[in-house]
């Protein structure tokens, strides 16, 4: 029949919809910004913090922040003091000269600023036009390339030592990283012996030790011609120290030393620019 009235389940659902919305909207008119919708879970406060607060909190970051600035500011007292101390002693011996002098001085800078950038021009560009298997050390960006005819075949991160005057006055020596081509005089080994000069001891300030020593170019490393190595860090040794990079070296992470070696022998040309 059309007029049939409605039956009591329908009349039951219909009321516990409108208790569950009307229980909704209370609940809607009672939540408290401080309390998550989530009745369960606990109270929170969310107010700022003030200064006092934040500071006792957490006094650890603050002291670790505070000394980091500290020593960024003495960092930046030591470096602007230095150049103050270079200038200094620039402007006086430009002061003692004649102006024929300093004109001529001037030239000189200018002509090797000029001839560095050249040659680094022509290092790179033989790089690149080598058919034949060789390194690419860029040491301006810290990285090192197995190329072969232009084609790039890996990729490594380095670290460049830097310059140094070693030795005992007055026989001293200036090193400093090469620049231009060299080639690979050997392939070294985590077993291999390496001559350590004294003045490694000297420069590490710690008690002299064995002068040749296995292993202490790390797992692998290439010795070049004219005595610059390229070496990983080792475990043994003076050079055992991840703070400090072998004076005029270049040093590599293992893994990247052991996957070239294999493909690498005496007579590979490297160029350093």
């Amino acid at each position: 029949m059309s007029g049939t009235a409605p039956s009591s389940r329908g009349i039951i659902a219909r009321t516990s919809y409108r208790h569950a919305m009307t229980d909704a909207s209370r609940q809607d008119d009672e939540w408290d910004p401080g309390r998550r919708r989530d009745a369960s879970r606990p109270r929170t406060d969310r107010r700022r913090l003030g200064w006092r607060e934040f500071r006792h909190n957490y006094r650890g970051f603050i002291s670790t922040l505070t000394l980091a600035v500290a020593a960024f500011v003495a960092l930046d007292v030591w470096l602007l003091t230095r150049y103050q101390r270079y200038q200094k002693e620039t402007r006086e011996l430009r002061a003692s000269m004649t102006d024929v002098e300093r004109k001529r001085t001037d030239e000189v800078l200018a002509q090797n600023e000029n001839r560095l950038k050249v040659m680094v021009e022509l290092f790179k560009r033989q790089a690149k036009v080598d058919p034949s298997l060789h390194l690419s050390v860029s040491l301006d960006s810290s990285v090192m390339y197995l190329e072969r005819e232009g084609a790039l075949l890996r990729e490594m991160p380095i670290t460049v030592g830097p310059e140094r005057r070693v030795g005992t006055a007055p026989d001293t020596v200036h090193i400093a990283a090469p620049r231009g081509k060299r080639t690979v005089e050997a392939v070294l080994g985590e077993q291999d012996a390496w001559d350590v000069p004294a003045w490694v001891y000297a420069d590490r300030g710690i008690p002299a030790g064995e002068t040749r020593l296995a292993g202490a170019l790390g797992p692998a490393a290439i010795r070049l011609d004219g005595g610059t190595v390229i070496y990983s860090l080792p475990s043994v040794g003076p050079l055992n120290d991840s703070g400090y990079v072998l004076p005029g070296a270049i040093r590599v992470r293992a893994n990247d030393l052991k996957a070239i070696a294999p493909n690498l022998r005496p007579g590979v040309a490297v160029y350093f620019y």
